[in-house]
């Protein structure tokens, strides 16, 4: 068999077993690619030459999340969020569709600086709580985020222009000013699905409580009168507050986003630090500070297992050149009466594709192909680029090869299948409305 059709084989069973459930995570990202190396001829010890570039190259992740979600999830414990917590459900006053809203302009500021892992590092620890009070759906939360964000990586800081203009040789910003209008169509579809699900959410939330207040109470009502046994945790919980260190812990999660937009050290070391840092301070005793870590590592660990799995998958696919010969075979088999409209065909298919390929093969591997094939039936490189771009970049934040989604699971202990099954509809028709856009003000030709 073709190195392609291994490769894609290999994704596909990878991207059904995610969303069944059946098996978790690692053991779908491991397996499907070893077997098909093999297959493909590789010897074991290329394999492993495979595993080591590519956990080379998520290790940083890996070492990320574990000490992210450790540094969340001392921060929770201290209480920190509750009073934010308290205050938007106040503001909003338990209005869903307010909150949907709310969560959409959040994501969007929060994406400025270009980076969906530190969006959904700044989002999630303080939002989730909410939805949680509210009874609210977490995957509606993930998917509003992932919308929103997807939108303002369009920005020419972001990557997938920076790709983009690399392989067009020209300036990132330049490439940037004809998608404005598209990003800001993008914000108020966001908006308007946003109040559309949030809606359908009340609904929900109504017809299984019986009103939005029962449900925002309902925790509560169930402590008050329960047995000693049942109330104990919360009590336990309650032990955990630190609302004399409130302004001091703000201070310290503060500066630890602050750096993290800065890039002045990597994002890893910024956790760690703020780690060692909220310990102490919080829990003076050796055996508090080890009973915080034990209670946050196995979330810790899972996701930084599931990223060195990652990066065995993504190692095969790449080293072996699996990847860049799915883009070739996908090109050259299309039929040539459709070769004038492959660059918008390929947008139509862009979120599809997201499953399929890592974002570096898309636009290093693919787009080169589409651009010249294209370009030969009189279509301008900038249409192809636009109509990649717009078509794609709206299903970022649900990809399985995209780290930040594996991060935001993490961070919200949601699976990736349930996100796919939730999100991939609404996100895929995000794009072919944007899509339909770009092209009716002629910023894709035909």
């Amino acid at each position: 068999m073709s190195l392609s059709l291994i490769g894609f084989i290999i994704i596909f069973i990878i991207v059904a077993l995610l969303i069944s459930g059946k098996v978790t995570p690692i053991v779908a990202m491991v397996l499907p690619p070893i077997i098909g190396a093999l297959l493909a001829g590789f010897t074991f010890s290329e394999i492993g030459s495979f595993f080591e570039q590519g956990v080379g190259s998520v290790i940083s992740v890996a070492v990320m999340f574990i000490f992210a979600i450790l540094f969340f999830g001392i921060l929770q414990d201290t209480g920190l969020f509750d009073p934010m917590i308290n205050k938007m459900v106040a503001l909003t006053k338990g209005n869903v569709i307010t909150v949907s809203v709310v969560t959409v302009l959040i994501a969007i500021v929060a994406q400025l600086d270009g980076s969906g892992a530190s969006t959904f590092l700044i989002t999630i620890p303080a939002l989730l709580p909410v939805y949680n009070r509210l009874k609210m759906n977490p995957y509606l939360l993930l998917l509003l985020i992932a919308g929103s964000a997807s939108i303002m990586n369009m920005l020419p800081w972001a990557g997938p222009l920076g790709r983009t203009a690399s392989v067009l040789e020209m300036d990132v910003t330049e490439l940037w000013q004809p998608l404005i209008p598209i990003q800001l169509i993008g914000i108020v579809i966001m908006l308007l699905l946003a109040v559309f699900l949030g809606m359908r959410e009340k609904r929900r939330i109504i017809k299984k409580y019986g009103s939005l207040e029962i449900a925002a109470t309902t925790e509560y009502a169930l402590t008050e009168n329960v047995t000693n046994d049942t109330i104990e945790p919360a009590k336990d919980e309650i032990s955990l507050n630190r609302p004399k260190l409130l302004w001091v812990n703000a201070i310290i999660a503060i500066a630890v986003i602050g750096v993290l937009v800065s890039g002045i050290i990597p994002s890893g070391l910024a956790f760690i630090i703020g780690v060692s840092i909220l310990l102490p301070i919080n829990y003076p005793s050796v055996k508090a500070q080890m009973a915080r870590i034990r209670a946050h590592a196995p979330n810790a660990l899972t996701m930084a297992s599931i990223i060195i799995a990652a990066g065995l998958f993504l190692g095969i696919l790449n080293g072996s050149g699996m990847l860049i010969a799915i883009s070739n075979d996908i090109v050259g088999i299309l039929p040539t009466m459709i070769a004038p409209y492959l660059h918008l065909i390929v947008g139509i298919l862009g979120v599809p594709f997201d499953l399929l390929l890592s974002t570096d093969a898309y636009y290093f591997a693919l787009f080169p192909i589409v651009e010249q094939i294209a370009t030969g039936f009189g279509i301008d490189s900038l249409s192809t680029a636009y109509s990649m771009i717009i078509g794609n970049i709206v299903g970022t934040f649900i990809s399985p090869l995209a780290p930040a989604v594996w991060l935001a699971l993490g961070l919200s202990n949601l699976e990736m299948g349930r996100h796919l099954r939730y999100s991939l509809f609404w996100m895929w028709g995000i794009s072919l409305v944007l899509l339909a856009i770009a092209v009716f003000i002629g910023i894709i030709q035909i």
